[in-house]
């Protein structure tokens, strides 16, 4: 197998400018930068950049409460940045007074996008000092009491994408209430469980009392609840966190017969429990009070998912950033990519999620947990339901499954990110999500057809994952997000991709609503997604739009401009005039009814 690698030329990058226009170049540098509408600057300053793929490159930095924005001033290279402050995780100083080597004084910046900089400075006065401090408290804001630019943003959208995903209507297209399955509203004050959302959805025969009681047995009070359901066998997928058994063992009637309960609501013979962590680590966690469910739970069975926790995932992701990023290691490229085992945690997740949509098809309901039920959860609830229901394959169906399996139960988008906080080596940081996303890739992959929306969408996705220009990701839970008026004071991601949602759109996608998906999760299947780990690299190939994507979408237009002619042609033949002469029996049915049937084959 080859390396996913094309090298450029690097001459090739490089933009010669004609010396007479070296000066308004200068003059010009840094006026074309296109400030967000709340977006304020702080300081510019001359400075080096050092590019890993150019050498030292001459040129003025700008620093506003929103990005890092750098615009090369040599006539040799252009080079511009535009980071985000979000995506900063850290910031140091490079050298000393004492430094002697040539562009060894200055800011070295650690990027949570796989990328980092490095800036040099000249050694006089206090110029580092400024710039040093005026960085580390502008992408450091909740360190130093200052609001996220999220809450100073003051852009304005025709669509409101908080409206997106309201969980009685999403409750609903799922066909609940039911006879076997209420809605509740214990949690309405967030009283029950302070990281779960305000609407659950619980077994009909449970009364209120059973969930308070069944909420000590479970960590953080995460009791389970119905994430989706099978229309048609009614079988369900159920999410919570472990049971709190202990060393000694300890049993809670309530727990067993409310999963029980579960079991029963459609008669199904053994109630799977999926188990995300190896099963030594769960035998560990009884030691902190946690653990699994033994054999006193009846008619159950316990499967373990061998899905490693959120310090093996964060340093899986660092061993991958260092075998791809300034340089990539060309020289051993698979057995380098093998080292850092970030693809066999992929299959992992890939694999657990497969084998619950698998169960859950074939009419067995389901109860996935981990520890706390907000990591590896939500990464199997996810993407299980993704494989089983076509509408989270749509683009606005995306948007409501990333908003109700991620958001609102509670997936710890502050504490794993580090959103405007300086502590870079936080033991709670990791990247959970980018990793679901990932899997989402995968699938996009081996599925080309089956999702409404493309590449841009999940790379957009990712990047205001750290940039904290909107509210969506930012926070724990809903509590805190209530706490903070996020929705009244801050944009939606949604609102921008639902205004401009073709770019957005994969123009192979065919709608197929009963499909279930069941990707190959083997190695020889998976792939590194090079667009998103490798981009920062201007000598990696990008990977544009395909010709033949390009000349679908140029087929497409044509249809539709086909179709609207035919319209206006029969819309002129209805007129009263054409009436006179035409045959008394109009055709009623339109193009594109008549055209229905129609698909570009590919």
């Amino acid at each position: 197998m080859a390396s996913p690698i094309s090298v450029y030329n690097s001459n090739a990058m490089d933009t010669h400018i004609s010396s007479a226009s070296r000066e308004s170049l200068k003059m010009e540098l840094l006026a074309d930068v296109s400030l967000l509408p709340g977006e304020e600057r702080i300081t510019d300053k001359d400075i080096i950049y050092i590019c890993p793929f150019s050498g030292a490159v001459k040129g003025k930095v700008l620093i506003t409460n929103y990005r890092l924005y750098f615009k090369s001033s040599d006539t040799d290279v252009m080079v511009t940045l535009d980071v985000p402050l979000g995506a900063i995780s850290r910031v140091e100083k490079m050298g000393g007074a004492s430094s002697r080597g040539e562009n060894s004084y200055g800011l070295d910046i650690t990027c949570k996008d796989m990328r980092n900089l490095r800036f040099a400075l000249k050694q006089e006065g206090h110029s580092r000092r400024d710039i040093f401090e005026l960085l580390f408290r502008h992408a450091f804001p909740v360190s130093h009491g200052l609001p996220l630019f999220a809450y100073v943003s003051q852009e304005k959208y025709g669509d409101n994408g908080w409206n997106i995903y309201k969980p009685i209507e999403e409750f609903r297209r799922q066909g609940l209430p039911n006879n076997k399955w209420r809605i509740t509203f214990i949690n309405k004050n967030y009283e029950l469980c302070d990281t779960y959302p305000t609407v659950l959805a619980v077994p009909f025969k449970s009364k209120e009392e059973d969930l308070r009681r069944v909420a000590t047995f479970r960590s953080r009070g995460r009791i389970p609840v119905l994430s989706w359901i099978h229309r048609e066998n009614q079988a369900v997928i159920i999410r919570c966190s472990q049971p709190l058994v202990g060393m000694s063992g300890k049993r809670n009637k309530d727990d067993e017969r409310y999963l029980e309960l579960i079991r029963e609501a459609n008669n199904t013979t053994k109630l799977t429990i999926y188990d995300a962590r190896p099963n030594v680590n769960a035998v560990a966690n009884k030691a902190t009070g946690g653990g699994y469910e033994g054999d006193e739970y009846q008619n159950a069975e316990l499967i373990f998912l061998d899905i490693q926790n959120i310090h093996v995932m964060r340093e899986s992701l660092k061993k991958l950033k260092d075998i791809v990023y300034p340089n990539v290691e060309e020289s051993h490229w698979l057995s380098s990519l093998e080292s850092t085992h970030w693809l066999e945690h992929v299959k992992l997740v890939l694999s657990g999620a497969i084998q619950v949509a698998d169960k859950v098809s074939s009419g067995n309901s389901v109860v996935v947990h981990c520890s706390d039920g907000w990591d590896r959860t939500a990464q199997l609830t996810a993407l299980a339901m993704l494989m089983l229901d076509s509408h989270y394959r749509t683009l606005r169906g995306f948007q409501v499954l990333i908003e109700k399996e991620w958001i609102s139960f509670g997936h710890k988008f502050a504490s794993r990110i580090g959103h405007g906080d300086k502590n870079h080596a936080d033991q709670d940081r990791s990247p959970i999500f980018v990793q679901f996303i990932d899997c989402v890739w995968q699938m996009t992959k081996q599925f080309p057809t089956a999702f409404e929306f493309n590449e841009r969408l999940l790379l957009m996705i990712l990047d205001h994952l750290y940039s904290c220009r909107f509210g969506t990701f930012l926070y724990n839970c809903e509590s805190a997000r209530d706490q903070h008026d996020l929705r009244s004071k801050t944009v939606s991601l949604w609102s921008l991709v639902n205004g401009k949602m073709d770019i957005y759109l994969n123009p192979f996608y065919t709608p197929e609503s009963g499909r279930v998906l069941y990707p190959v999760a083997s190695m020889r299947h998976l792939e590194l997604w090079v667009t998103y780990y490798i981009r920062w690299n201007p000598r990696i190939r990008q990977q544009q739009q395909s010709p033949v994507e390009q000349r679908y979408k140029e087929l497409l237009a044509l249809r539709d401009e086909y179709l609207k002619k035919l319209e206006e042609l029969q819309l002129s033949d209805s007129s009263p005039s054409s009436r006179l002469t035409n045959s008394p029996t109009p055709n009623t049915s339109t193009p594109s009814q008549q055209y229905a049937h129609l698909q570009t084959p590919f």
